[in-house]
């Protein structure tokens, strides 16, 4: 499905360099494709519909005597109705079978092989073993201009293996080939292997000496075809780095203006496409959201690729950002197709290594359709080595209010954590962004690049970003958490609260209502990535495990170890996703997340729901210090009803700004 739903593209971009060969041997793993139809005919209009050049090879030149003697079509009439399972059924069965239920259905053609044996009818091949057949098809297909071809050859299934196999429908489970079908496979392929030589546990293998005709025809037809190619490289060239000028936008923050994390990357990435060095190599990749994710300030400098530019008038053509596509246009606009999406960014991102072009695909996308929707592609990716960045905007369960369920993301991160290959980040502020695409460019473009990709959720809830601080902790970042807030005074009632994304707004927020309301200092971390501490715990683990003599601590663990209170982790994620790092907390925890289905709802109101707004974090913490023997149960109640945090339309509504 997944492939016929793309195949309109390669008609409308001309592709007649593109030739598919569909081996139709009308057997899926456990049956027939269509043992109530004919595949082929359906490939055949389903392609030509979409403007290909269709090929057929259905039938070998052993056929071409009796079509021959089909004047009046009753053999064609046959083959035209004849169903694919019962095609199937006759390859599985005898020459006498076929004789009576395919040539017997109508006395002309069974007056056709009146005088044929059994076996000569048995014989008769399907069109995709018919090598010289095949070379005509590919012949064909290479001299066809102006429109992608597609071959569709009909064969069978275990074809030549012996009787047991060929038509089968358990042929796909089959393992081992018996004695008298290896000999018929050997007879076949005209192998000088004598019978003694044959062991049905372990055949041997033959090859052609290299004096053979058949070693110098593959060589010359190697050398005729330009080596051994394709080749894929697995180290990429390195790419000259950014100048830090390219991040002054995201570190010296939004000043009173409210901006979204979104437009914080966006402005980011309009610095990165003027850098000398690399801007030219960066590839956006955009399933139909530009203007949602802000990125329409792309379109008159990039464009639109479009292999026939842009031959209409656009409604917009006014507009200081109008629609503008291009022949020389990098923006990859694929429409609502998350999947054609990710085939883009693993085409650019594999680019180092089948073309010795190092690329860097920028796929930006609602964070809800990336792992859930394609997730076996994002797989794929990573088995090919791919690299890149993958941005996952409008993020977060609570953040994009108004959507409901389908829309709201809170467990993209839980996912890509599943992926060896994904370096996830889920950033709060501007300047940790441009830090975390900074090391990201270093360590897929660098020297000594490496075979990862990176997945950033950004947000579309604008709030004031601060500058970068002094003395920021800059390598605590990229490993995934550093102390943003730092309590004011070290009181014996204190506690951490650890954030990521725009979940530190709410722990800030947290912090003041529990030292003004309370009297409990809390510290706030700003936790970039849980995915990352996690991979470091486990690292430990493993070390750990190897040395126990001289064991090491998790990065957190270090982290933490100075400070005092019970840890509250925090998200707009499922707690799923902050639980990752429990093991390797060594002081009380508690988790607070976005559990169950997104709603429909205000901000405020969607987090008071899920108690990840600030007066649940406050409360949370309380009730940790209340185990702990350092506040009074009167005093967790007190708070329970100043914020009435039982109480949905008690919460602020919060920001209800940011498109979506």
């Amino acid at each position: 499905v997944d492939t016929l739903g793309a195949i309109g593209l390669a008609s409308r971009e001309k592709l007649d360099n593109l030739t598919f060969v569909v081996n139709c041997n009308l057997q899926r793993l456990d049956g027939p494709v269509r043992g109530n139809g004919k595949i082929i005919q359906e490939l055949e209009s389903t392609f030509g519909g979409a403007g290909w050049n269709v090929i057929k090879v259905v039938w070998s030149r052993d056929w071409d005597p009796l079509l021959a003697q089909d004047r009046e079509g009753a053999l064609v009439k046959i083959m035209n109705e004849t169903l694919d399972g019962d095609y199937q059924t006759f390859k599985a069965e005898s020459g006498a079978y076929v004789r009576e239920n395919f040539f017997g259905r109508d006395p002309r053609t069974a007056a056709m092989v009146a005088d044929w044996s059994d076996e000569k009818i048995w014989s008769l091949r399907r069109g995709g073993h018919d090598y010289k057949k095949l070379f005509a098809a590919y012949t064909a297909s290479v001299q066809h201009n102006g429109r992608p071809t597609v071959i569709l050859a009909k064969t069978i299934k275990g074809w030549t293996l012996g009787s047991t196999f060929e038509g089968r429908n358990s042929t796909h489970q089959m393992k081992k080939m018996s004695l008298e079908d290896l000999k018929g496979f050997r007879d076949t392929l005209h192998l000088e292997i004598p019978d003694e030589k044959l062991d049905k546990y372990l055949p041997p293998y033959f090859k052609p000496a290299d004096e053979s005709d058949e070693a110098k025809y593959l060589a010359e037809r190697r050398a005729a075809l330009g080596g051994s190619i394709p080749r894929r490289r697995s180290i990429s060239r390195p790419l000259p780095q950014p100048d830090d000028s390219v991040y002054e936008s995201v570190k010296r923050g939004s000043g009173q203006q409210e901006i979204a994390t979104t437009m914080a990357f966006v402005r980011m990435l309009k610095d990165l496409v003027k850098d000398p060095g690399l801007g030219s190599r960066i590839v956006p990749i955009i399933p139909d959201e530009a203007r949602t994710f802000g990125m329409d300030s792309l379109f008159p400098t990039m464009k639109i690729y479009s292999p026939s530019g842009q031959q209409y008038k656009a409604v917009d053509r006014e507009l200081m950002l109008s629609y503008k596509e291009s022949t020389t246009g990098v923006i990859l606009h694929e429409g609502i197709n998350e999947a054609g999406s990710v085939a883009s960014f693993t085409a650019v991102g594999s680019s180092y290594s089948t073309h010795d072009e190092p690329m860097i695909p920028i796929y930006i996308f609602y964070s809800m359709f990336g792992f859930q929707r394609t997730g076996d592609a994002f797989w794929a990716a990573a088995d090919q080595l791919v690299r890149g960045f993958v941005i996952g905007a409008t993020a977060g369960r609570t953040t994009l209010n108004g959507e409901g369920l389908q829309h709201e993301d809170g467990h993209s991160h839980l996912l890509a954590s599943t992926n060896p290959a994904v370096v996830s980040y889920d950033p709060a502020f501007a300047f940790e962004l441009g830090h975390i695409v900074k090391d990201g460019l270093r360590r897929m473009y660098g020297e000594d690049s490496e075979n990862i990709y990176y997945y950033i959720t950004v947000y579309n809830e604008p709030y004031v970003h601060p500058a970068e601080p002094e003395n920021l902790d800059v390598a605590g970042l990229l490993k995934g958490l550093y102390l943003y807030s730092p309590a004011k005074n070290r009181r014996k009632k204190s506690a951490q609260i650890l954030a990521s994304g725009v979940g530190v707004n709410w722990a800030l927020k947290a912090q003041r209502l529990l030292r003004e309301d309370w009297g409990v200092e809390a510290s706030v971390w700003s936790v970039t990535s849980w995915n990352e501490l996690r991979r470091d715990g486990l690292a430990t683990n493993s070390y750990n495990l190897l040395n126990p003599h001289n064991k090491a601590s998790a990065y957190i663990s270090q982290k933490l170890d100075n400070y005092n209170g019970p840890v509250i982790a925090v998200s707009d994620y499922m707690r799923a996703v902050q639980d990752q790092i429990a093991p390797w907390i060594e002081k009380p925890f508690l988790s607070l997340g976005t559990d169950g289905f997104g709603l429909s709802d205000t901000r405020g109101a969607l987090r008071r729901h899920f108690k990840v707004d600030a007066e649940s974090i406050a409360v949370a913490t309380l009730q940790e210090l209340e185990k702990l023997g350092q506040v009074k149960s009167k005093v967790v109640k007190a708070a329970m009803e100043k914020y009435r945090i039982d109480d949905i339309s008690a919460a602020e509504a919060g920001n209800t700004e940011g498109s979506g």
